[in-house]
């Protein structure tokens, strides 16, 4: 998921610089989207950990 922030910030870097200040804004909106999703899950776990004492092992 970080992968992801930091492939479109520099998507949205590039884009800004090269004239295009729409997608660079939809670029950096979806970054900062995910980023925020990221914080919430990593929050979650953090506590969903406190509580049960264990790690989640999602399954793969």
């Amino acid at each position: 998921m970080l992968n992801w922030i930091v492939t479109f910030f520099i998507l949205a870097v590039i884009a800004a610089f090269l004239g295009f200040t729409g997608m660079a804004g939809t670029f950096a909106a979806i970054a900062k989207f995910i980023a925020v999703i990221f914080v919430v899950l990593f929050v979650a776990s953090l506590v969903y950990r406190m509580i049960t004492g264990r790690s989640a092992n999602p399954p793969l």
